[in-house]
Protein backbone atom coordinates (compact mmCIF):
# COMPACT_ATOMS: atom_id res chain seq x y z
CA UNK A 1 0.00 0.00 0.00
CA UNK A 2 1.36 3.32 -1.14
CA UNK A 3 1.37 6.53 0.91
CA UNK A 4 -1.66 8.62 -0.35
CA UNK A 5 0.61 12.07 -0.11
CA UNK A 6 3.17 10.71 -3.26
CA UNK A 7 0.69 12.22 -5.93
CA UNK A 8 1.06 15.52 -4.25
CA UNK A 9 4.19 15.24 -3.61
CA UNK A 10 4.99 14.41 -7.29
CA UNK A 11 2.65 17.09 -8.63
CA UNK A 12 4.56 19.78 -6.43
CA UNK A 13 7.88 18.54 -7.95
CA UNK A 14 7.06 18.57 -11.53
CA UNK A 15 5.10 22.01 -10.93
CA UNK A 16 8.43 22.95 -8.89
CA UNK A 17 10.99 21.86 -12.22
CA UNK A 18 8.49 23.68 -14.63
CA UNK A 19 8.05 26.83 -12.51
CA UNK A 20 12.31 27.20 -12.51
CA UNK A 21 12.83 25.51 -15.86
CA UNK A 22 11.07 28.64 -17.42
CA UNK A 23 12.45 31.06 -14.73
CA UNK A 24 15.99 29.57 -16.19
CA UNK A 25 14.96 29.22 -19.87
CA UNK A 26 14.09 32.84 -19.72
CA UNK A 27 17.31 34.32 -17.88
CA UNK A 28 19.41 32.05 -20.75
CA UNK A 29 17.51 32.69 -23.74
CA UNK A 30 16.32 36.18 -23.40
CA UNK A 31 17.32 39.21 -24.63
CA UNK A 32 20.01 41.18 -22.78
CA UNK A 33 19.57 44.67 -24.48
CA UNK A 34 19.71 46.77 -21.06
CA UNK A 35 19.75 50.64 -21.91
CA UNK A 36 19.43 53.82 -19.40
CA UNK A 37 15.45 53.97 -19.90
CA UNK A 38 15.03 49.95 -19.35
CA UNK A 39 16.73 50.13 -16.38
CA UNK A 40 15.11 53.52 -14.59
CA UNK A 41 11.59 53.30 -12.70
CA UNK A 42 8.89 53.16 -14.28
CA UNK A 43 6.13 55.53 -13.45
CA UNK A 44 3.58 56.02 -16.23
CA UNK A 45 6.06 57.77 -18.54
CA UNK A 46 6.55 60.58 -16.21
CA UNK A 47 10.01 61.06 -14.65
CA UNK A 48 10.11 59.74 -11.06
CA UNK A 49 10.06 61.90 -8.14
CA UNK A 50 11.30 61.84 -4.93
CA UNK A 51 8.57 62.92 -2.84
CA UNK A 52 4.67 63.30 -3.61
CA UNK A 53 3.34 66.49 -3.56
CA UNK A 54 2.73 67.80 0.11
CA UNK A 55 5.67 66.77 1.92
CA UNK A 56 5.39 63.42 1.34
CA UNK A 57 1.54 62.53 2.76
CA UNK A 58 -1.31 60.06 0.77
CA UNK A 59 -4.70 61.83 0.80
CA UNK A 60 -6.86 59.58 2.94
CA UNK A 61 -8.62 58.26 -0.10
CA UNK A 62 -6.49 55.93 -0.90
CA UNK A 63 -6.97 54.28 2.84
CA UNK A 64 -10.71 54.60 2.14
CA UNK A 65 -10.55 52.73 -1.61
CA UNK A 66 -8.62 50.25 0.15
CA UNK A 67 -10.65 50.00 3.23
CA UNK A 68 -14.10 49.63 1.20
CA UNK A 69 -12.56 46.64 -0.81
CA UNK A 70 -11.64 44.74 2.11
CA UNK A 71 -15.23 45.24 4.24
CA UNK A 72 -17.30 43.97 0.91
CA UNK A 73 -14.28 41.36 0.76
CA UNK A 74 -14.79 40.06 4.49
CA UNK A 75 -19.17 40.98 3.70
CA UNK A 76 -18.74 38.19 1.14
CA UNK A 77 -16.95 35.43 2.57
CA UNK A 78 -19.01 35.31 5.34
CA UNK A 79 -22.27 36.15 3.47
CA UNK A 80 -22.01 33.48 0.85
CA UNK A 81 -21.84 30.49 3.67
CA UNK A 82 -24.52 31.68 6.21
CA UNK A 83 -27.08 31.69 2.78
CA UNK A 84 -26.12 28.72 1.16
CA UNK A 85 -26.70 27.10 4.92
CA UNK A 86 -29.37 28.95 6.20
CA UNK A 87 -31.96 26.46 6.27
CA UNK A 88 -29.81 24.23 8.90
CA UNK A 89 -28.50 27.62 11.01
CA UNK A 90 -32.34 28.42 11.82
CA UNK A 91 -32.79 31.11 13.99
CA UNK A 92 -29.35 31.25 15.42
CA UNK A 93 -27.87 31.72 12.22
CA UNK A 94 -29.86 34.70 11.74
CA UNK A 95 -29.25 36.32 14.70
CA UNK A 96 -25.99 35.72 14.25
CA UNK A 97 -26.02 37.35 10.77
CA UNK A 98 -27.74 40.12 12.05
CA UNK A 99 -25.02 40.93 14.47
CA UNK A 100 -22.17 40.48 12.03
CA UNK A 101 -24.07 43.42 9.52
CA UNK A 102 -24.65 45.34 13.00
CA UNK A 103 -20.81 45.24 13.39
CA UNK A 104 -19.94 45.50 9.48
CA UNK A 105 -22.20 48.68 9.44
CA UNK A 106 -19.74 50.85 11.73
CA UNK A 107 -16.71 51.12 9.16
CA UNK A 108 -19.41 51.96 6.21
CA UNK A 109 -20.56 54.64 8.41
CA UNK A 110 -17.02 55.90 9.51
CA UNK A 111 -16.10 55.66 5.71
CA UNK A 112 -19.70 57.69 4.47
CA UNK A 113 -18.52 60.43 7.66
CA UNK A 114 -14.97 60.79 6.15
CA UNK A 115 -15.72 61.13 2.54
CA UNK A 116 -15.04 57.68 1.12
CA UNK A 117 -17.95 57.57 -1.39
CA UNK A 118 -17.47 61.05 -2.97
CA UNK A 119 -15.54 60.17 -6.13
CA UNK A 120 -14.44 63.40 -6.76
Amino acid sequence: MTNPYVPLLFLMGVAMVLALGGLGASAVLGPKRYNRAKLEAYECGIDPTPNAIGGGRFPIKYYLVAMTFIIFDIEVVFLYPWAVDFGTLAMFGLVAMLAFLALITVPFVYEWRRGGFEWD
